[in-house]
């Protein structure tokens, strides 16, 4: 059964969900708030750098189109007081060229989701963040479409049942289970996943992925692993049959 990476040992980890659209907003809400995070919502971006210094969020979810001055624009303040240059941000819009991503990123953004997306993504992308912005939130497990990774006992389970990794295909795991849905092409698996990506050929990349495969599959169960034909490769339980 499909289902979001969760803080499950974070301590009411607080979120500050910057959306106009209220069907979207109380969507969003419901998501974040089953995974265990306290959120406080607005529509305006006035009002939400108040918030900001008002409740001090962990994270925010900011929709580039929105009441006021825009969302792009409150990143673009937030990024330049010292107080809150290092806050994590997600940003939302509808806005999917790659410029208008770009635009999003070097203003600020850790990282950009376009609409329409998965709320139980962005709910596995916003612990993404959460892990490498702020250690002190990080969960101790990762769980996404019935894979449980335990972070602190180096262990991995699907449905319950054990699952044996060696070190290169725990750590391919691991950078799929933080990234739930996005297409990694096999460069980028190289640079994020081995240390010494410059000494390895792309090649290497298809073999653990067919070790993964394998291992994940041992119980039975659809495969995770996403095939984009010249593209890469995903971890994504949404797609399955």
């Amino acid at each position: 059964m499909a289902g979001a990476a969760e803080p499950t040992t974070m301590q009411r980890a607080s979120v500050l969900l910057v959306e106009d659209d209220r069907p979207l907003a109380d969507l969003i809400s419901y998501h974040f708030e089953k995974a265990g995070y306290e959120v406080t919502r607005t529509g305006d971006g006035e009002e939400a750098l108040i918030l900001v210094e008002e409740i001090d969020p962990d994270l925010i979810l900011l929709d580039w189109m929105i009441e006021g001055i825009s969302g792009i624009e409150v990143c673009r303040r937030l990024r330049r007081k010292s107080a809150t240059a290092n806050k994590p941000i997600i940003m939302l819009t509808a806005r999917g060229e790659e410029d208008d991503r770009i635009r999003g990123l070097e203003t600020g953004a850790d990282d950009y989701i376009t609409k329409p997306f998965s709320p139980k993504e962005l709910v596995a992308r916003a612990g993404a963040v959460l892990r490498r912005v702020r250690p002190a939130l990080a969960a101790e497990q990762i769980d996404y479409g019935g894979v449980e990774m335990d972070l602190a006992a180096h262990r991995v389970t699907r449905d319950g049942k054990p699952i044996q990794l060696g070190p290169t295909e725990y750590r391919l795991l691991r950078h799929f289970l933080e990234n739930p849905g996005r297409v990694f092409s096999r460069q980028q698996l190289l640079e994020n996943v081995w240390p010494h990506s410059e000494d390895i050929e792309l090649r290497t990349v298809d073999v653990h992925i067919r070790r993964l495969r394998m291992a994940l599959g041992e119980h039975g169960g659809p495969d995770l692993i996403r095939t984009v034909r010249s593209a890469g490769y995903a971890l994504d339980a949404e797609k399955v049959g």
